[in-house]
């Protein structure tokens, strides 16, 4: 029902919803103490200018803006590709952002879109010091950062482009796991990473309440696109090639890919595409679910349907700890692109792989023990092991256990549930999205499998999710040893090859065919890497589809 003013002698229900009243009435707890923990937003970040040296002024569309070299690169953070997703703003499609005199600093990280933890979900905080990020929340978030070795010289470098990781819902590309100035250095290319709106503010799905809000389920992504083409409007002045781009992420960042690339406006922005880890999105968000949960969100909120409007008043934390909230009931309420008809007129890998963008190349890869990520049950015992695969719904677990162990003698029982938590779920998604892919019979996909296993965390997580993204940023992020410096030769010199090409090979690595479903060659980066032909076919013919 709606909340009522403060004032209970008034007798008629507010103009928008009560702050306190809501607190109190859900009390907020551990969702609510997760939000309040990174809020109240963040003010403007201040942007000294830069001293000493000369140093690195571009031309944009909208304005010079002025950076930073920074051992033989230049760096420029914080620069707007589209407006303030506040206020009437909220929900709709990204604007261009407003041009500036003059010269604008970009020395400092722009901000992080409002964002917080889901209750129940893994502390991440713990392991990758997810919310602790430069910039600050605020919805005037759509900015980006460009790494380059040199500015309007006609290089014509290629361009990566990186979409961070955290589902659709957490995360920033001002983490250090996604600096872009070793992989700009190691392979005399653009990198460029961005910020976009996140969770209900990016993909609440208003559209069948109210026609004004019909693209508010996929405004996160429409971000990634004015992204894209502020890229291909902008990239040449920083030493870029706009019609040689890559764009690639692991995770979430995986799946905007996925997205995008069944994306009409979308088409001709890109050129190759890679998905790593669990990203392999064969399917969004149904629009009859979207709406759904839209209408969650409003009861919880205490808004009516036909107050939908008022949505753009409620103050951004009551927006996120309601969403917090509803993550935590059951179902929980999730949000990610909706298949709206227009903006992503099809699911992206579902029921084919999507003829619009049959002329990429793309990667597609996972790692060994994606699973563990979500686990700290490091201290698994047979026991143990037999009932958590009874849950999976299996009926005959010690059959599977029994092959998991031949196939892998070394893991442990925690490391063998997660890579067959791994092999029916996330592997699963990837192989049939590169088959499909395949089966187009244009453009080529790689398949790679990671099976090093850090030493971070004292190695109990194995090969685990996302371990791959340092390396390929050239970097050792998080990682120590020579091991992991060699495999980031490897694994961004495949991520050089493939931008410039289209194809990952080089001489690091042994020749790496492209993926069919007949021979289902997969790359496996190891501290030997090497080429296996449908790698653990008979472990992967334990999960049947729909496990």
């Amino acid at each position: 029902m709606p909340v009522r003013d403060s004032d209970p002698s008034d007798g008629a229900a507010c103009s928008m919803p009560d702050r306190r009243g809501f607190l109190k009435r859900t009390s907020l707890l551990m969702a609510g103490a997760r939000a309040a923990a990174v809020l109240p937003l963040a003010v403007e970040t201040s942007r000294a200018a830069a001293t000493g040296g000369q140093t690195p002024i571009a031309d944009t569309t909208n304005g010079k803006v002025r950076g930073e070299n920074v051992d033989g690169i230049k760096v420029f953070k914080g620069i707007p590709y589209g407006g303030d997703t506040s206020g009437k703003n909220r929900f709709m499609p990204p604007t261009k952002p407003k041009k500036w005199t003059g010269v604008r600093d970009a020395l400092s990280w722009g901000h992080v879109a409002p964002q917080s933890f889901l209750a129940g979900s893994i502390d991440y905080v713990r392991l990758i010091d997810g919310l602790n990020l430069p910039g600050g929340q605020s919805e005037d978030c759509l900015v980006l950062n460009v790494w380059t070795p040199a500015l309007k010289d006609g290089g014509k470098r290629p361009v990566l482009v990186s979409f961070h990781g955290g589902g659709f819902v957490i995360w920033a590309s001002s983490h250090p796991l996604y600096n872009g100035h070793p992989l700009a250095k190691f392979g005399n290319v653009v990198v460029v990473t961005i910020n976009h709106r996140l969770g209900c503010f990016g993909y609440l799905h208003l559209g069948d309440l109210d026609a004004e809000f019909s693209k508010s389920g996929v405004a996160g992504m429409m971000d990634c696109v004015a992204a894209l083409e502020w890229v291909r409007d902008n990239i040449e002045n920083f030493g870029g090639d706009p019609g040689n781009v890559m764009i690639f992420g692991c995770s979430g960042g995986g799946s905007k890919v996925s997205n995008l690339l069944a994306m009409p406006s979308a088409k001709g922005l890109f050129h190759r595409a890679a998905i790593q880890s669990s990203g392999s999105a064969l399917r969004s968000m149904p629009r009859d679910t979207a709406g759904k949960n839209a209408e969650r969100m409003l009861a919880q909120i205490g808004l009516t349907k036909a107050r939908v409007r008022e949505l753009q008043t409620v103050p951004v934390e009551m927006m996120i700890a309601a969403q917090a909230l509803l993550g935590a009931q059951s179902p929980p309420v999730g949000f990610g692109p909706v298949v709206d008809g227009e903006v992503l007129p099809r699911n992206p890998f579902d029921p084919t792989a999507p003829d619009i963008s049959a002329d990429v190349p793309i990667i597609v890869s996972t790692t060994m023990q994606e699973a563990a990520l979500s686990r700290t049950d490091f201290d698994l015992d047979d026991a143990g092991l037999v009932a958590q695969v009874k849950a999976l719904g299996v009926s005959d677990p010690d059959r599977i256990i029994s092959a998991y162990r031949r196939a892998y003698p070394s893991l442990n029982p925690f490391k063998l549930l997660c890579t067959m938590i791994t092999d029916r779920g996330y592997r699963k998604n990837a192989i049939m999205l590169s088959e499909r892919k395949a089966a187009l019979h244009k453009a080529p996909a790689y398949m790679y499998v990671f099976a090093w296993e850090s030493p971070a965390y004292g190695g109990k997580f194995g090969a685990v999710h996302g371990m791959d993204v340092p390396l390929v940023f050239h970097s050792v992020w998080g990682i120590t040893g020579p091991e992991a410096h060699a495999l980031a030769d490897k694994l961004a010199g495949a991520w050089v090859a493939f931008a410039k090409t289209g194809n990952p090979n080089h001489p690091g690595i042994p020749e790496w065919p492209a993926y069919t479903a007949e021979a289902r060659a997969t790359m496996v980066f190891d501290t030997k890497c090497r080429v296996e032909n449908d790698p653990g076919k008979e472990l992967r013919d334990l999960w049947p589809q729909g496990s």
